[in-house]
């Protein structure tokens, strides 16, 4: 008969027997070193990888906090998913409560008591509050793995299957669930068998599922007799989970961890360079020998959980680029190599048998949307670039593109027009715009190649021109000195370009004398502020994008902006402007300072959806169904609340982009495409007509 339980505790090992708890204790050790020995051959490998070009481990405390942060808060997962962010946070705290529980449990049988030889503290209120707070989180982490369980195969959100997902995407669910389940049924088990003790209704899941045991004709001798089986189940399949957590997709338990520990807090934002002795063939990825150890890690993190793919504009609009899957079929390449499974074939190439398809890399647009979707830091970009730079350097560039870098080198600008037509712009302006070549300015405007060579942005540039005029600051320009940024050249993989052009430009800021430099385009002010420094000493300016500017010249009162716009607008955050650099209330206060009613677009902000001109996009020509910028204006129209009439954008590129649009689109009846610097004129010229009419007299009587 079973023997009623009164001492406020739980026997752990009970019906198990001294012979039982040795094998335990033996399938333990062997589990623990069989998980310790994958550790230490991950970690070697990793090791022996090439260096990263970035310090991965400075302010390693700093770095462990943030990651800790991100786990316990799991904000990555909460955006743009709440349903994602509610379930993995359930996982997540449920399972580290129940590996803090059972750690606590090992120290107070193997420590506490039989190593130091001290009472128990796993009695009287300690094991109350350690029962209750067990079965509490324990059942969120049921809950949550249920809610993985039902998104997968109730709904089968076509997020969760690719060409990657397999069988054992299913025995890792599977084997979550059927640990969290397990548990209550031990410890229902246990709780029938010794007679439903009074204190045990803490342990609230357990004693209901006991309570559910009894009522369907469970006796406690028969929970005793079936205790012992049903434990040692759960055993060996805790022990096996642990034994093979580094061998199999669940290792991404712990490398997606140390990813966030080890992220590069401006992947993306800069690229690190080529190594200066390195040879021509050598340069970017060309075989798994190439991978850094970061690189490496990444692809062992990706949890495929698809965030990068389905935000990804050129895979939305129906372009050959999965980021989820670029990044595991270089891991399957990977560990196929390793494993002796496959053949070596180049990385990526042009047609022919390759890891990665030539394809699939011209058609990132580096617009970083995988990146910031990605809940465990993985630099998609930087990869992309490796393999855009081993392309280039075996001739394999998109024609469009090429010809561009080909003018960019010759001419400085990428449409091939003579340097001294660069400021040809400011001839329409009826006021001289200063040379800050002659004279010290405080603001010395980078104009861009869009601006200063394309006719619909040289708008932009007089708008922006006549703005600064009015505001009396002190600006110049550096007319036919000025070269292309170099941003998108290098984000092709024309390192060497990239380089060069740093150097005129550098050279050519260098003999200026001015406080601040303020960027026409947020792709010039990406590579100003993050990449231009590292590659040149000299290059050390506070840099500003054209928004930031005029805000705080209107927030100073500098400028005027009448509120004269009686109309709704929408504005899209430009990639390189908000998600990379986070500057999205600026351009915002000054749609607002106009009088214009700002209608938000469901993807805004950090979730702004690619124009597509990003990565040398501009400078493409795809066959197909719909352009991103077809996409992004059908929201605009669509999706978007209120009787949007103008598409209000801050970066030269999406202007040609959506101008382009607008057109192939069949756009041309419903939006009218304005950079925000045309939209900020015609306030001032709403006004200006308003105080001329108002100049004129009553009615009837003629005006001046």
């Amino acid at each position: 008969m079973p023997v009623l339980q009164t001492t406020v505790t739980r026997e752990t090992f009970w019906t198990i027997g001294p012979v039982g708890e040795a094998a335990f204790y033996y399938l333990a050790a062997v589990a623990i070193l069989v998980f310790g020995y994958g550790v230490y051959a991950r970690i070697t490998a990793y090791a022996s990888a090439p260096a990263d070009p970035f310090d991965r481990l400075d302010d390693l405390p700093g770095r462990i906090a943030h990651a800790t942060r991100l786990l316990l808060s799991n904000e990555a997962q909460f955006d743009r998913d709440t349903y994602a962010g509610v379930m993995h946070t359930f996982i997540v705290w449920g399972f580290l409560t129940l590996l803090i529980g059972t750690t606590i449990l090992a120290v107070d049988m193997d420590i506490w008591t039989k190593l130091l030889g001290q009472p128990s503290f796993f009695v009287g209120d300690f094991y109350l509050s350690y029962s209750l707070v067990m079965d509490a989180l324990g059942l969120l982490f049921v809950v949550g793995v249920g809610m993985a369980l039902w998104r997968r195969y109730g709904v089968r959100d076509p997020r969760l299957w690719g060409k990657h997902t397999d069988l054992e995407d299913d025995a890792f669910v599977l084997t979550l669930f059927a640990l969290g389940v397990g548990g209550y049924v031990v410890e229902a088990l246990r709780i029938l068998g010794t007679g439903f003790p009074d204190f045990e209704t803490v342990s609230f899941v357990g004693y209901a599922l006991a309570l559910a045991g009894r009522a369907a004709g469970i006796s406690p001798a028969m929970a005793e007799a079936a205790y012992a089986a049903v434990w040692w189940s759960h055993a060996l399949l805790a022990l096996g989970f642990v034994a093979l957590l580094p061998y199999a997709k669940p290792v991404h338990m712990l490398t997606s961890m140390a990813n966030i520990v080890t992220r590069d807090e401006k992947a993306g934002k800069r690229l690190p360079g080529v190594p200066a002795d390195l040879p021509p063939d050598e340069i970017g990825t060309g075989s798994v020998d190439d991978f850094t150890w970061r690189e490496r890690l990444d692809q062992d993190a990706c949890t495929t959980c698809g965030r990068c793919s389905s935000v990804c504009p050129a895979n939305e609009v129906g372009r050959n680029l999965d980021p989820r899957n670029v990044i595991l079929d270089l891991k399957a390449y990977r560990e196929g190599r390793a494993a002796g499974d496959r053949e070596e074939v180049p990385i990526v190439a042009d047609g022919g048998e390759s890891v990665i398809d030539a394809e699939s890399m011209h058609a990132c647009l580096s617009c970083m949307a995988c990146m910031d979707a990605c809940p465990v830091d993985i630099e998609h970009v930087k990869q992309f670039t490796g393999m855009n730079r081993r392309l280039t350097e075996s001739g394999e560039m998109d024609p469009h593109v090429q010809d561009a870098m080909m003018n960019a080198f010759q001419q400085g600008n990428v449409f091939g027009d003579p340097a001294r037509k660069r400021p040809e712009w400011t001839e329409d302006l009826d006021f001289e715009v200063p040379d800050a070549r002659e004279e010290a300015v405080d603001l010395l405007w980078y104009v861009g190649d869009y601006p200063s060579y394309d006719e619909r942005n040289r708008r932009v540039a007089r708008s922006l021109a006549r703005i600064f005029e009015a505001a009396g600051v002190s600006y110049g320009i550096l007319y036919e000195d000025e070269a292309h940024d170099g941003n998108d050249v290098r984000r092709v993989g024309e390192e060497g370009l990239y380089e060069m052009l740093v150097e005129d430009n550098a050279a050519a800021f260098s003999d200026a004398e001015f406080e601040e430099i303020v960027c026409t385009d947020p792709h010039s002010y990406n590579t100003f502020i993050h990449e231009y420094p590292e590659m040149s000493e000299e290059f050390d300016y506070p840099v500003s994008h054209y928004t930031e500017v005029v805000e705080r010249l209107v927030r100073e009162g500098r400028l005027d902006v009448p509120a004269a716009l009686d109309r709704t607008v929408t504005y899209h955050d430009p990639c390189h402007l908000g998600r990379m650099n986070d500057v999205y209330e600026a351009p915002r206060e000054l749609v607002r300072a106009t009088g214009a009613t700002l209608a938000e677009m469901p993807r805004n902000r950090a979730d702004s959806f690619c124009c597509g001109g990003g990565g040398g996009g501009v400078w493409t020509e795809v066959e197909e169904e719909m352009k991103p910028s077809e996409e992004r204006l059908r929201e605009a129209v669509a999706d978007t609340d209120g009787d949007v009439e103008q598409f209000v954008v801050a970066c030269p590129m999406c202007t040609t982009m959506f101008e382009d649009g607008r057109k192939t689109g069949g756009f041309e009846d419903d939006l009218e495409i304005l950079d925000l610097t045309e939209l900020l004129v015609e306030a001032m010229d709403a006004a200006d007509d308003g105080a001329a009419a108002n100049a004129g007299g009553q009615p009837g009587t003629p005006a001046d």
